[in-house]
Formats: C-alpha cells, structure tokens, sequence
C-alpha cells in the first residue's frame, strides 16, 4: 500500500513540475501539434507529455484551426492562472517572417527597423532571430542623443552580415550619404530659372532666408520677398512653414540657387494695366522724356508709351516739342499687354 502511494506522489510530484515549467522561458519557440480545441483557445502539444495553452487570439485564423494541426509557437507566459505554459502562433509566424526577411539581406540591402536600447557603442535591434548592431559612427548625424531613438524606426544599409552567427551590422549613415548623393543629383539635373518650387523655410536671417528644397538649401534676398517694402523677413515667411517659390537664379558651379516670392505674386504694375480699358480715356502725367516718345503714368499707378507718332498729326520730330516733363495730359488707350506689362497711349489733349 506504502509503495502504491508512493508511485502516485511520484506521478504528482509537484518539485518535477516546477523543474520542467523552469526549463521554458519566454520567447522560446517549439514546434508541436494541436490536441484539445476549446471555445477560447486549445491545447497544443510541444512535445512528449508537455502540453500549453493557445490562446484563441493568439491564432489570426482560430476558427479554421483543427485537432492534428502542426505549427510552430513562442512561449509567452511561463505559466497562467490554469498552471499552464500559454504560447502564441501569431508570434512565431511574425518571428519565422522577420527571419525569412533577415536571410535575404546581403551586403549593400537596405532595411527597416525598430531600436530595441541603446548605448554609448551604438543602437541595437533584432529582426527574427536575427540581432542588428548600428555603431556609434554610423548612427545618423542628425541624432543628438542616442536614447532618444529607443523604438524608433530608422532604415539603414548591410556593411556586415553572419547567417551563421545571426547578427547583422548596419549603417544609418551610409545609406543617408547614398540617398542625399541621389537627390542631389536628381535635384542639379532638374533645377532651371522659372522653375516652381516647394521649399521649407529652414532658417530666418536679418536679410533673407534659407530655404529647403528637397534637401538642397536655396536662398531668397528679403528684396524678393514683396514688391512692396519689407522690414523684417518674417513679415512674409515663417520658419518651419513651406511655400511655393519662383527660382530666379542657378549656379552650378557653386551649388547656389536663388529664389522669389514676389515672382509668384501680381505686380502692382500688372494690376494697374490689368485694370485699364482699350479705348478708355485717362488722365495722367509725363514721366520721362524719350528719343521717340514720352512715358505716361496715370492715377492709377499704370505706366506706357506715348510715341510721337501717336502724339500729333503734325510733322514734330521731337517730343519735347509736343510735352514737356510733368505736363498734365489726358490720354486714351490704344492697346495693352498684360504679360509683358506694356501699355501705348494717344495723346488728345495736354492739361494747361
């Protein structure tokens, strides 16, 4: 009777459960077979008498799950409030995937990732079973403090890669360098004068700004800002803000480009032809005096030729001999050009 007892507290030694629950950490993976189907989740055999607990949403397709099923799963919980190890399906196939995807890498691929920590020798991560070590001197130069990029994701290029040993080591850097190369170049092959550009305003000076266009800095005088005067360049721009800019100018040689504002903006000029009238009749005043006419401003602010054959019937050579400077003159207009902002007057009657 002694020894029967005994083979049953044997059989129900609770040190040799905890001694094989001890030997499952979480994170590990096994293989094994589904045995038992519950209403939320199953038993799932990972070998010999271990049996562990799938959740229902640790399986993406639960419903379609079925006794005899084989798969892989990661251990998640040591043991839940059942005493059971529970393990996920889910995990194991993102693990298996992010494997697959690791073993594909080669030297020069370029990647995604999350950093897992951080220290003063670099950024560390792992994809699959795989672990991703980027070193300090090849951490991006915008980074300032290398916590800071703790679950952050960063893309970087394979300088080193061991299948065997599972590690990869990468460079943030690198492949910043190859993509600014591209874009420098793509940007070089594309810019010309007229050209219509969107820029971020990066930095604000006392006489202008520094705009980004797609990563190159260009620059706008505060003279290009407006037609009208401007004071302080944030009057028209806002650091960090992006705009439609106008280039104006570009040197290759020397990487420069220069930029306008007020080139995407109606001139006051234009605005004042815009609002005169073929025919009409003005008032206006001689501005200047030219070898074959005289320029005429009228109240508005518009500006045009009256050419001396327009100026009389008689036979004058000179203007001068028809108006003088600041003579007062009603005009009437013959024809005007929006676009090249050109207007011609005929004189009627100089203003006594």
């Amino acid at each position: 009777m002694e020894e029967k007892q005994k083979k049953v507290d044997e059989k129900f030694d609770m040190n040799a459960i905890e001694k094989t629950f001890a030997s499952y950490k979480q994170g590990q993976m096994f293989d094994g077979v589904v045995i038992i189907k519950k209403e939320n989740g199953c038993i799932f055999n990972i070998g010999g008498k271990n049996d562990a607990f799938l959740p229902k949403e640790e399986v993406e397709d639960y419903d379609n799950l079925k006794i005899g099923d084989r798969f892989k799963v990661i251990i998640t919980k040591s043991k839940n409030e059942e005493g059971m190890l529970e393990v996920s399906k889910d995990r194991a196939d993102n693990l298996i995937l992010a494997t697959q995807n690791a073993n594909k890498l080669k030297l020069g691929s370029k990647f995604s990732f999350v950093v897992t920590n951080a220290d003063k020798e670099g950024l560390y991560s792992k994809m699959g079973e795989y672990k991703i070590f980027i070193p300090f001197t090849e951490i991006s130069n915008k980074t300032r403090d290398v916590k800071s990029t703790i679950n952050k994701q960063f893309e970087a290029t394979v300088t080193e890669i061991s299948k065997e040993e599972k590690s990869i080591i990468a460079s943030i850097k690198l492949l910043e360098d190859k993509i600014k190369e591209t874009n420098d170049t793509l940007f070089w092959n594309s810019i010309f004068i007229n050209k219509v550009v969107r820029g971020k305003v990066k930095k604000i000076l006392s006489y202008g700004a520094f705009i980004d266009v797609g990563g190159i800095d260009c620059f706008i005088h505060i003279s290009n800002l407006a037609y009208s005067h401007v004071n302080n360049v944030e009057e028209v721009l806002k650091e960090g803000e992006e705009y439609n800019f106008k280039v104006i100018e570009v040197d290759r040689e020397n990487k420069k480009v220069a930029l306008s504002f007020k080139a995407l903006q109606q001139s006051p000029r234009f605005i004042a032809i815009k609002e005169l009238h073929e025919g009409a009749i003005y008032k206006g005043v001689v501005i200047k005096i030219l070898q074959f006419g005289a320029i005429i401003k009228l109240g508005n602010g518009a500006t045009g030729l009256l050419h001396i054959k327009n100026a009389t019937e008689a036979n004058h050579k000179h203007i001068y001999e028809i108006v003088k400077l600041d003579d007062k003159v009603e005009v009437e207009v013959l024809s005007k050009n929006e676009e090249e902002q050109r207007v011609s007057f005929k004189l009627l009657k100089v203003i006594h």
